[in-house]
């Protein structure tokens, strides 16, 4: 049975990403309670994207520990469904302060499904490593696009919520910022020849505590805070 070694800082990091997430996720599961009725269901995402964080932070641990390698695969499983369920919550974050169409709704669900599906089909060979690259950043471009200049931020800037529009920004800035991370892993194992010895999966998972559970949080704060402006207006 493989045990932790004092230096095993990879193993290590797994163990908070995991530990971490839990706590995110019961936190967030609770914290349905403290929102608003239109707030619930973007809290709610966030927590099962939490919970997809725990399973896919166990499995890639065990294959840290068993031999010292984490295949590809076990960072974009989880990858595939938690970050399409982020951008729903945001969707629905966004919702609430205007009407947003169907037609968004899936064209993002679709293109941050295949941003992560592609970039896999790259970095695991299946499909040219530069053109999966590219074709991922295009995607992820495309969400940004939506975020800043698209009929969600017309939304969000024509709220009277002072605290929607501040989580909104804080949100978006994370979709920005964090999910850099993986396309810049992305980059350094296909093009610039690192090998992943433990170091990537420390960054991946040090990135979780942004993307997943700040972001969690960032949403419980946002609809906790909303749901008080509406209750005090």
């Amino acid at each position: 049975m493989p045990v932790y070694q004092t230096t095993d800082l990879t193993a290590a990091s797994f163990s908070v990403a995991l530990f971490g997430l839990v706590a995110t996720a019961i936190l967030l599961l609770m914290g349905t309670t403290w929102v608003g009725r239109g707030f619930k269901l973007p809290v709610a995402l966030c927590a099962i994207a939490a919970l997809v964080g725990i399973g896919a932070a166990f499995e890639a641990r065990g294959a840290w520990l068993a031999g010292q390698n984490v295949p590809v695969v076990y960072h974009y499983v989880g990858w595939s469904i938690s970050m399409p369920l982020q951008i729903m919550a945001l969707f629905f974050l966004a919702g609430t302060a205007g009407r947003l169409t169907a037609g968004l709704f899936w064209r993002l669900i679709v293109v941050s499904v295949l941003m992560v599906f592609v970039r896999y089909l790259g970095e695991a060979n299946f499909m040219h490593p530069t053109l999966a690259f590219l074709i991922g950043l295009v995607f992820w471009l495309y969400i940004l696009g939506e975020l800043y200049f698209g009929r969600m931020d017309d939304a969000v800037r024509g709220s009277t919520s002072d605290s929607l529009r501040r989580g909104y920004f804080w949100l978006r800035l994370i979709v920005t910022v964090g999910w850099a991370i993986y396309p810049l892993g992305n980059f350094l194992t296909s093009f610039a020849g690192v090998a992943d010895d433990g170091s990537l999966s420390v960054a991946y998972n040090l990135a979780d505590i942004l993307n997943r559970m700040a972001f969690g949080v960032a949403v419980l704060v946002t609809g906790a805070l909303a749901t008080e402006e509406k209750h005090h207006a």
